[in-house]
């Protein structure tokens, strides 16, 4: 009998377990293993100070944001008075799950399959990827942090298999040597209808290597031409190919993470990426460790309600900027005119301030009202054409 099984073992599901076992509860955790989700890797200083990161898994050190528009505009934003930092999945991941094993969760390895209940007692059912067989692990809780697509929320929660979904693709490639168009401490941004009708494209500098990609909503974009398109346009197509991966990504938070009796969804499974920039570790960590904090409440209680909390604790301090991130990106990622006029406003010395403020703490900042009274004015000008782009 465990306190809880995490489904899943990625950042939201380590975190989830590592927390538990903290606390002293007994966990199991399943994972599939051997999955690779695509993914640019940045975490902000926020998140490597609140979860403990060491320096060996950050492969590179971010210092410049380079936005860059249809017509091929481009902004460079400094990140002053530090950096974001650079991980690649395929061994952050890993090093997660260790950590939370390290830590007392017991690790099983297979593919879930459903949960079940005979009278008060809960099993979730997996198949063995050693063995083949079906086997099943019995806990008072179960944390489903399976991902976008999860099979937990669809089974368990209700409307959890209706979330919109955007289809991100990445090409791993040998980073090139550094160059106007590749600087190996920069990320570019890159809005472009041609790379994507409603999202954006990206170059992530990993160190050696660096990943390439983009997404979208719209279901009938060729995402690995897209790609090619984008890195031929950023001066990569002749760069070997290391790795080449795709998955969905939720566009936004359920409005129910657990079933009121034994079931709380953690991370991609819950919906929790930010709207515009895609930006999900740190969420999805922040999303496992609220779960956990859930289910320690419940299980010290022995009450299930309690479960709820997840949402609500996640919601108290994220709901905010959720909300006015997914304003900005109705509002300019709907055409390339549009897009052109973001570019042009991330000009704007406030705006850039009080962006990576916001990103690099993980809070709308409040310390300059008279900057945002600024922006808020010049974002209008901007959506209504009263500036033209090439005017800051």
């Amino acid at each position: 009998m465990y306190d809880a099984i995490v489904v899943g073992g990625g950042p939201a599901g380590a975190t989830a377990a590592e927390d538990l076992v903290r606390s002293g509860y007994r966990v199991a955790l399943l994972d599939r293993d051997g999955r690779i989700k695509p993914c640019g890797g940045a975490i902000p200083p926020r998140l490597i100070a609140d979860f403990d990161i060491p320096d060996d898994q950050l492969i590179a050190r971010i210092t410049t944001a380079r936005m860059i528009s249809p017509t091929g505009r481009k902004v460079d934003i400094g990140i002053e008075n530090g950096f974001v930092g650079m991980v690649d999945r395929k061994d952050f991941d890993p090093f997660l799950r260790d950590r939370a094993e390290a830590a007392g969760a017991v690790r099983h390895t297979g593919t879930f399959l459903r949960i079940e209940r005979e009278g008060t007692r809960t099993f979730t059912h997996y198949r063995d990827k050693a063995t083949g067989e079906e086997r099943r692990l019995e806990s008072r809780y179960v944390i489903g942090a399976d991902g976008a697509r999860s099979r937990v929320a669809e089974q368990e929660i209700p409307a959890g298999g209706t979330t919109p979904l955007v289809f991100a693709y990445h090409e791993i490639i040998a980073a090139p040597e550094a160059s106007e168009q590749y600087d190996p401490a920069r990320c570019d941004v890159v809005y472009d209808g041609a790379i994507s009708p409603d999202f954006y494209g990206w170059v992530f500098p990993h160190g050696a290597s660096a990943s390439v990609g983009m997404g979208t909503y719209v279901k009938s974009v060729d995402l690995k031409q897209a790609t090619a398109a984008l890195r031929a346009s950023s001066g990569l197509a002749g760069c070997e190919t290391l790795r080449r991966e795709g998955a969905p990504i939720p566009l936004k938070p359920l409005a129910k993470w657990d079933n009121g009796r034994d079931v709380v969804l953690a991370g991609d499974a819950a919906g929790v990426v930010a709207p515009s920039s895609g930006e999900g570790i740190y969420y999805a960590m922040i999303g496992g460790r609220v779960a956990a904090a859930a289910v320690s409440a419940a299980l010290a209680s022995g009450k299930a309600s309690k479960l709820a909390l997840a949402r609500r604790l996640f919601m108290r301090e994220h709901k905010t900027v959720f909300r006015v991130l997914g304003q900005m990106q109705d509002a300019y990622y709907k055409s390339d005119m549009r897009r052109e006029r973001f570019v042009s406003l991330c000009h704007d010395i406030d705006v850039q301030r009080l962006t990576f403020e916001a990103y690099m703490n993980k809070k709308l900042v409040k310390a300059r009202p008279l900057a945002h009274i600024k922006i808020g004015f010049k974002n209008l000008a901007h959506l209504t054409g009263l500036v033209r782009p090439e005017h800051v």
